[in-house]
């Protein structure tokens, strides 16, 4: 399997590796570690890790003029991949996917040749992960199980490119910190390979049990109700810190309680306390881009009472506490790129 990634505009190729297809059970992962700079023009950092059978890439990339870039995988493939970014323009050869990547999603695709361009806007710092299996390495993962995905399954024995389902779907919050314990890995040698290997079935298994379950059957909102909703969102935007409590909010947009909450989750994917929190802890995380800010401070500019209470939500939220991220931004100082990790670690226990 050989893989190769270039910016369009630079002479050399950003990626270019080439390993076995056969899973090789004593093949340790080897590390290598891409950084260019050049000023405020343009950053590009890429921590590969590779063995045979698979390859882990972790790209990070800012530009301040838009560039395109073209991979290609020479021979067949399962792609597991983790998108942290928006708005990059997307074209595979042989594939219908959707034309623009959203932050925080993820899916898993089957290719054989993998051919694909991205063209990567101006000023968006550009995130994501890609785990790129073998054919072989992924019958080891999975047991050659084809009932786990038969229509999947079906397009990798006819060799047809395709997405496992249509559309990119959001992390899972143990999703999450699996993608934060892999790219976080200091094991050397065998233990390195058994950690790595664990954790990449793991987060397989959370992308299979995610992306094959069936789709929870969504209310009908009529057009009426769905301005009253959207009125709602404008609302609790407009007032996160001091969120009118559900009656209030039902008075105020003259729907019923039981419209109120099935039909916000039904058109905004998460409940309206699931929301609020969202909008609090956005807020705080901004607000501690400030070292200056103190953990009270940015709990009650947030419209937290309690800072303990505070203090939970954004653990269950981003997976720190504050005083524990506080820290982690003073060894790390804390570059756009590790805001932009951050924000993937948006737990979703909110939404249920």
């Amino acid at each position: 399997m050989k893989l190769k990634s270039k910016i369009l505009a630079h002479e050399k190729p950003l990626i270019a590796i080439e390993i076995g297809d056969s899973y090789n059970q004593k093949s340790h992962f080897v590390e290598e570690k891409i950084s260019i700079q050049n000023g405020k023009m343009e950053q590009i950092t890429s921590t590969n890790l590779i063995s045979e059978g698979v390859v882990i890439l972790d790209f990070k990339m800012y530009f301040s003029t838009p560039q395109t870039m073209q991979s290609e995988i020479i021979g067949e493939s399962i792609v597991m991949n983790f998108i942290c970014c928006n708005n990059v323009e997307t074209t595979i050869d042989q594939v219908e996917s959707e034309k623009y990547t959203t932050e925080n999603t993820h899916n898993i695709l089957y290719t054989d040749n993998f051919n694909g361009a991205f063209e990567i806007p101006a000023f968006e710092e550009i995130n994501y992960l890609s785990i790129i299996l073998s054919r072989d390495y992924y019958y080891q993962l999975i047991n050659e199980d084809w009932e786990l995905h038969q229509k999947f399954s079906a397009t990798i024995i006819q060799k047809k490119s395709s997405y496992l389902t249509p559309k990119y779907v959001p992390f899972s919050p143990v999703m999450q910190w699996v993608i934060h314990e892999i790219k976080n890995c200091t094991y050397k040698g065998t233990i390195k390979k058994m950690y790595l290997e664990a954790k990449i079935k793991e987060l397989l298994i959370l992308q299979l049990d995610t992306l094959v379950k069936k789709p929870q059957e969504k209310v009908l909102v009529n057009e009426e109700d769905y301005l009253k909703l959207l009125k709602a969102k404008l609302i609790l935007e407009a007032n996160f810190t001091d969120a009118p409590s559900l009656p209030e909010l039902s008075r105020a947009i003259m729907l019923n309680e039981f419209k109120l909450k099935k039909g916000f989750k039904s058109c905004f994917e998460t409940t309206v306390k699931g929301y609020i929190t969202k909008l609090r802890m956005e807020c705080a995380k901004d607000l501690f881009k400030n070292k200056a800010s103190n953990v009270g401070e940015v709990a009650y500019k947030c419209g937290y009472k309690d800072v303990s209470h505070f203090s939970a939500a954004f653990k269950l939220f981003y997976g720190f506490t504050p005083i524990s991220f506080r820290k982690l931004n003073k060894i790390t100082k804390l570059s756009f790129f590790y805001w932009s990790f951050l924000d993937i670690l948006a737990l979703d226990l909110f939404l249920i």
